[in-house]
Order: structure tokens, then C-alpha cells, then sequence
């Protein structure tokens, strides 16, 4: 994918770039950009119920991860959470990242 730049709109709801080196999965990013602009953007970018169903299913996929996919997934939440604090996400950022996995079943570890 190239470098493009979009003019993301007010009420969209985007989570950062998250650099390769940190070694966390793609298929987790990739849902968790999804989960966040879901879960986050206003009524005015998107439809709260076609959001909440769509939320809803990928919570449904992840309680289909075997035990050693948890455990990984668990383990990239860790890392995310703490290049979060890293990086100087907020505490709201933060706990609203967790409550998000939480809610679906991935459950993070520790404290925020």
C-alpha cells in the first residue's frame, strides 16, 4: 500500500500507526482499526446499529481463537498497551482500547 494521505472527517474514529517492529500481529491490527472506527466514530460517519452488528460477529470470530491464538493475541495487547503508555496515549485511549477487547472476548492482562 502506498503512502497516500486521506482527509480523515471529524467523528471518524482512527487508531495510530502501529510500527512493524513491534511484532504484533496483522490480522489483530487490522481488526483493531476496524473495531476502533466502529466503536468510535460518531452517528454522523456511520450507522450505530450496522456497527454494533458488525462488532458483534468479529467478537463471535475471536471467541474462535484455539488457546495458543489467545494467548498470543493476549500477549500483542500487552505490547500495544505498553508502546501505548510509551507513546503518551491518554488514559482514556487506553482503558477504551482494553474495555474494547475486553468486550469481545479478548481479554487483556493487567493493569492500564
Amino acid at each position: 500500500m502506498g503512502e497516500e494521505k486521506y482527509e480523515v472527517p471529524d467523528g471518524a474514529a482512527v487508531f495510530p500507526l502501529i510500527p512493524v517492529e513491534l511484532g504484533i500481529h496483522p490480522l489483530l491490527l487490522s481488526t483493531l482499526h476496524a473495531m476502533v472506527f466502529l466503536a468510535g466514530s460518531s452517528d454522523e460517519i456511520l450507522n450505530e446499529a450496522a456497527a454494533n452488528e458488525a462488532l458483534d460477529y468479529m467478537a463471535a470470530y475471536l471467541d474462535r481463537l484455539s488457546m495458543a491464538e489467545s494467548r498470543r493475541i493476549r500477549e500483542d495487547i500487552q505490547c500495544l498497551l505498553s508502546y501505548g503508555r510509551e507513546q503518551g496515549w491518554s488514559t482514556e485511549m487506553l482503558h477504551s482500547l482494553k474495555a474494547l477487547l475486553d468486550e469481545s472476548g479478548v481479554a487483556a492482562d493487567g493493569q492500564i
